[in-house]
């Protein structure tokens, strides 16, 4: 696919996919440009679209440097499911300190401190390492692109679609903590950590799984990973006949059916069908990220349960072996 066309597909990734997901996991971050001291002069409302426009160029910079390097490099570059995880944790516990600072500030008219200007690129920069389920499956068009154009490419496509929410969220959010609202801000900024926090503790694995379970990255291994139309790969204990098929639903508000029951002892596989763009279209399974719709197989498994999470870890499902 030539880079034009990879450029147009990303801008409509972002505009029609990835502007609810990405803004709901990374707009967090956007908290950091409002946290700090008071400046309390006239210039705070001036300064407003440079630091959200320093904000977005750094993510611009990070995201077009990472399609580069997975169009060259490909998947051996992608951060695994854990480490985007720990990420995930970390980049809520920044949140809740910016939320924090927020709160403690006593009177309204506080602006962003001084620093501001050289933090907001890095700050925007960071947001790739926190990818939302849209992000995920963008990277994977990088990777398939198998040039360092395309990858840079469709990734700069993808943060051009997403720009105007960002830069709306950002403006909003500056604006809003010079008001007597900047404590209902800090608030909702320190709920998004939170929220965050507990994402990457969902993607992790590191929940109480039900008993039996195999979790995240338990011993259930794949077998083979299919294509994007559906198609099964070839090879692998799970092909030719005898194998139980389950089908799953992947909708804008989670999996449906969240829990499915599978055979025991017999090759299976898990049709993944995408009803709806977003966090789901990607899903982490045995430790690995599928872009749907696709089709899982998996060899023969014990009695037990295998549980799978969205890229982000907000949704959850489980299969029952049994």
């Amino acid at each position: 696919m030539q880079p034009i066309a990879l450029l147009a597909s990303g801008i409509a990734a972002g505009l029609v996919a990835g502007t609810a997901s990405c803004t709901a996991v990374q707009g967090g971050l956007l908290v950091g440009l409002t946290s700090g001291g008071c400046d309390g002069d006239e210039r705070g409302p001036s300064r407003d679209p440079m630091l959200v426009g320093w904000f977005l160029a750094g993510r611009l910079a990070s995201y077009a440097a990472a399609g580069a390097l997975l169009g060259l490099a490909g998947s051996a570059v992608s951060l695994p499911p854990q480490a985007r995880a720990l990420l995930l944790v970390a980049a809520g516990v920044a949140v809740i300190t910016y939320a924090i600072r927020l709160l403690r500030r006593r009177q309204p008219g506080c602006g962003a401190p001084r620093r501001a200007p050289r933090s907001a690129p890095l700050l925007g920069a960071a947001t790739i390492l926190i990818p939302c389920g849209v992000t995920l499956g963008m990277e994977m068009v990088a990777v398939s692109s198998g040039s360092p154009l395309g990858g840079a490419a469709v990734m700069t496509g993808f943060v051009l679609g997403t720009a105007p929410a960002f830069a709306l969220l950002g403006w909003v959010l500056r604006r809003v903590s010079r008001t007597r609202l900047a404590r209902l801000a800090g608030v909702a900024a320190l709920a998004a950590g939170l929220w965050t926090v507990g994402s990457g503790v969902s993607l992790g694995g590191w929940l109480a799984a039900p008993a039996g379970s195999a979790g995240l990255a338990g011993s259930v291994g794949l077998a083979g990973l299919a294509g994007r139309a559906g198609s099964v790969a070839s090879g692998g204990p799970g092909a030719g006949q005898g194998a139980h098929t389950v089908t799953v639903w992947a909708t804008r508000d989670g999996y449906r059916p969240q829990i499915v029951t599978a055979r025991a002892g017999v090759p299976v596989e898990i049709v993944f069908k995408l009803a709806d763009q977003g966090c789901t279209s990607t899903v982490t399974i045995a430790g690995r990220d599928v872009a749907l719709p696709a089709t899982v197989r998996l060899p023969p498994q014990r009695p037990g349960s295998l549980r799978y999470v969205c890229g982000m870890g907000m949704y959850s499902g489980y299969i029952n072996f049994s």
